[in-house]
């Protein structure tokens, strides 16, 4: 074949720029330290790399961001379960100590003042908040749990679930000692009737008192035998209906003295109390009945609860109808993705911690605790008047000795109620107590689980990175050896092109 000095020319040009090119490209990756820098300098490396690249990203949103926030976000969780443990244990202790018969009128006082402490602070833990968001308040993480100050326009209907279960023994007393100011109430002394009685009825009682007026028809049970909801005035005991009544002042009641018949339900809005006859409470203990009653409050204190985070309720501030708000409740896990197809959930919600009724036990322990206190200081008094000089003719002394003796009744009563009350009371904040404690375990068995996937995810996030980087780099040392061999070979072919192309057909006529 022939070949002519064009061919030669452009065959050693087309070679100087694959030279050329080698150079360029192992110039351009000793630069950047990257096998390419257009996909379609190799496309399976580019499909490679974007997707090591997307997972590597996500595995950074995981390990860098969600991890870490659902950690802050369980430790703060932890830190308040963990104070309201303490507080519930204290109040166990305070129990324990309010049932013995041997407290003096400083312990009550005691007692009374860590009681007011500790009501105050229990609920209040229930408002930790974790960057803003309240962490115990489910989905509502904008709301406290709650009431931040005194709302005396706010308005809510509530419907509330009763379980047999929350059926009690109350005492009621009549006939308190109101401890005489003048000579002749001291001298008419106190008339056997008259004397303090104690009145046992059955109750259930309400999540909130200071109730608005309730319709009878609001008030309902679960008839096994029908299946379904109906008025609890449609209950029969023994041939009757029961006898509902929501009309009668706890003032009136009290003029009574306490009475309930057997068929009878009274419904009091002051208390927010459900007093049973004795029938009725037979009745719904024997057949496990269950009964929800939708009530309307007007009206919160500081630091009570905000009815949404416990019950289904409806928010009827506004009296338009339409702008009222309807709450149901259910079930609001916060779910973060901790890692490829798994979820963590990072929320501890109250209604499953902070039993709704744990305020007013502490309020009735208070209640109980002042009431014997007062009763002493009754007796005191009396005592004191006994020895003064204007009563120490026979008549007044006989008429002191009986106001003494009806008001030693009278702590009597409350010094028994009382310590009935703590015992109880010892049985139900250990209950409480150990509902925290459950939680507690709980959320630290996700923060285990938190853990190990965090371990994982440091281990692929170290892998993926070492895949990416074995997938796109280059070592420097690897490149600068193929670059000096490629510009070696490149400054050779100059030198042999130079000569070839130097002879031409004249030099050898």
């Amino acid at each position: 074949m022939r070949v002519t000095n064009s061919m030669i020319s452009r065959n050693s040009m087309t070679n100087m720029n694959g030279n050329k090119v080698s150079v360029d490209k192992l110039n351009n990756q000793m630069t950047s330290q990257k096998k390419i820098s257009r996909p379609s300098e190799d496309p399976v490396i580019a499909i490679r790399a974007l997707r090591l690249r997307s997972n590597l990203n996500e595995l950074n949103q995981y390990y860098e961001r969600n991890i870490p926030d659902a950690r802050s976000w369980m430790e703060v969780t932890e830190g308040a379960l963990k104070n309201m443990e303490t507080i519930l244990g204290n109040i166990y202790k305070e129990c324990n100590n309010g049932a013995t018969d041997t407290l003096t009128q400083e312990d009550r006082n005691a007692i009374l003042k860590n009681l007011r402490s500790m009501r105050e602070q229990v609920y209040h833990e229930g408002n930790a908040d974790y960057a803003g968001r309240y962490v115990f308040t489910g989905y509502k993480t904008n709301k406290p749990l709650t009431f931040a100050d005194n709302e005396k326009d706010t308005a809510y209907e509530i419907t509330e679930k009763i379980s047999f279960e929350d059926i009690e023994e109350k005492r009621y007393y009549s006939d308190e000692v109101v401890v005489p100011n003048t000579l002749a109430d001291v001298q008419a002394g106190v008339d056997l009737a008259d004397m303090p009685k104690e009145h046992i009825n059955k109750c259930i009682r309400l999540s909130y008192e200071a109730t608005e007026e309730l319709d009878t028809k609001n008030l309902k049970y679960y008839n096994e035998a029908g299946g379904r909801w109906e008025e609890l005035g449609e209950m029969i005991i023994d041939g009757d209906f029961v006898d509902v009544k929501s009309d009668l002042s706890y003032d009136d009641w009290e003029a009574m003295d306490f009475a309930v018949g057997d068929n009878q339900v009274l419904y009091f809005k002051e208390t927010g109390e459900l007093v049973l006859g004795d029938k009725v409470a037979a009745q719904m203990a024997s057949q496990k009945t269950e009964l929800t009653v939708t009530y309307s409050k007007k009206g919160f204190d500081k630091g009570e609860l905000r009815p949404e985070h416990y019950f289904d309720c409806k928010d009827i501030t506004d009296p338009d109808p339409k702008n009222h708000i309807e709450y149901t409740k259910e079930n609001q896990e916060i779910k973060y993705t901790v890692a490829f197809g798994q979820e963590l959930t990072v929320n501890t919600q109250a209604s499953d911690v902070l039993d709704a009724s744990i305020g007013r036990d502490i309020d009735e322990l208070t209640n109980a605790v002042q009431a014997a206190i007062a009763a002493h200081d009754k007796i005191a008094k009396l005592e004191e008047m006994q020895k003064q000089e204007q009563y120490s003719d026979p008549a007044a002394q006989a008429g002191i000795a009986e106001w003494i003796e009806a008001a030693e009744k009278e702590a009597a009563y409350a010094d028994d109620y009382m310590q009935k009350l703590y015992s109880r009371g010892i049985g139900k904040f250990q209950d409480y107590k150990d509902n925290v404690t459950l939680a507690r375990t709980d959320l630290g068995s996700r923060e285990n689980r938190l853990d190990l996937t965090e371990n994982r995810m440091s281990d692929q996030q170290t892998s993926f990175e070492t895949l990416k980087s074995r997938n796109e780099d280059m070592e420097l040392s690897d490149i600068i050896i193929e670059y000096t061999a490629a510009y070696n070979a490149y400054q050779a072919s100059l030198q042999a092109s130079a000569k070839a192309n130097g002879q031409t057909l004249l030099n050898y006529l």
